[in-house]
């Protein structure tokens, strides 16, 4: 498996590589907020990066860039000036985000009380854009790249449940009320419908359910938000898979404990937690460390088998960690020294893990 670690800044990295050479981009780029006071997070990344980043990347490729709530619009923007098409934006939605809101009352007690300044963060994007395509369909662009599409059936998330229903039911339409159409009163049109319905339903029920642009972190916090969520056969926090289970149906055969799985519960949607310690690693001090199974599950999602990922702002490694687990080809470049030793470090392990 190749694995080709570089330190130095991005912009200049980045054009010692080949015009359409990288099958898929995911990443963590600076958000542009400070995070901490540090410096390399004062800005977003520039049209310019991304321009080259759209150059080495295949026809139809895609990427998956991470963003926070406060600057989202200008990093899409960014993307999306530099040629990038967006399709997409997945939303990571989790319990443990720690308020950063300061009491105005106990900054002068003139002003009323209960008054803050910012709200509990509960959410991180990716934004999912893809490079234009060089031929005139998707599946011609497939066949001569490899890349174009996304795997869906890659990423179901394992289901228990019978989802049953369909668009028919015992020769009647399941619709809203109100909706008619001329099919509904032919019987072998009816009929037709029902059995390509229950043949979906068998197939979902199979594979799982389909991908969503949602993903959340099974916190009680998250889970209460949906719904139709009752109480689990088992604790998530007690029962999780392990770290190097990537939480859904990629991986056949390994289901996303800790949620029954209701019809509109969250059981539904790819689950992941934060990083745990055991995942960061000894040392690793990189204060936005995304969980490896995250980054598993959207590099599997946009990357052709064996294909290679890049990921122009390494930080400490976890993309790097999850293309390997994944069985495919990495670029990592990182402009921190520190931070790249940690990288390399944390790479390392997982290769020698994986042999």
């Amino acid at each position: 498996m190749k694995i080709d670690l570089r330190i130095g800044d991005s912009h200049q990295v980045l054009k010692s590589l080949p015009d359409n050479s990288v099958d898929a981009v995911v990443t963590d780029p600076p958000y542009g907020i400070a995070f901490m006071g540090k410096k390399w997070d004062y800005q977003i990344p520039t049209v310019e990066l991304w321009r080259e980043v759209l150059r080495v990347l295949k026809p139809g490729g895609h990427a998956l860039i991470a963003c926070g709530t406060r600057t989202q619009h200008r990093m899409v923007c960014n993307i999306e000036d530099a040629g990038f098409e967006i399709r997409d934006v997945v939303s990571w939605i989790y319990g443990s985000g720690f308020p950063k809101s300061l009491n105005i009352h106990k900054k002068d007690g003139r002003c009323p009380d209960g008054w803050g300044t910012a709200l509990k963060p509960a959410c991180e994007f990716f934004t999912l854009a893809r490079k234009p395509l060089s031929e005139k369909t998707v599946a011609a662009n497939v066949l001569k790249w490899g890349t174009g599409g996304i795997n869906i059936d890659g990423c179901r998330v394992p289901t228990s449940d019978s989802l049953g229903g369909g668009m028919v039911s015992k020769g009647r339409p399941k619709v809203s009320e109100g909706w008619d159409r001329p099919w509904m009163h032919d019987p072998e049109v009816t009929e037709a419908k029902k059995a390509e319905s229950a043949e979906k339903v068998k197939n979902a029920e199979r594979l799982g359910r389909f991908p969503a642009n949602l993903i959340h972190d099974g916190s009680d916090e998250v889970l209460g938000l949906f719904p139709e969520t009752k109480a689990s056969k088992a604790n998530p926090r007690n029962n999780k898979p392990s770290e190097n289970v990537a939480m859904s149906g990629a991986n056949l055969g390994h289901i996303s404990h800790g949620h029954d799985d209701n019809g509109g519960s969250a059981a539904r949607f790819f689950y992941c937690p934060k990083a745990s310690k055991k995942d960061r690693g000894d040392g690793n001090n990189h204060p936005t460390v995304k969980p490896t199974a995250l980054m598993e599950y959207l590099c599997r999602l946009i990357t052709p088998p064996s294909g290679v990922v890049l990921d122009p702002f390494m930080g400490s490694g976890s993309t790097g960690k999850a293309a390997i687990r994944e069985g495919f080809r990495f670029i990592g470049v990182e402009m921190n020294g520190n931070y790249f030793e940690i990288a390399k470090g944390r790479i390392d392990n997982e290769q020698r893990v994986e042999d």
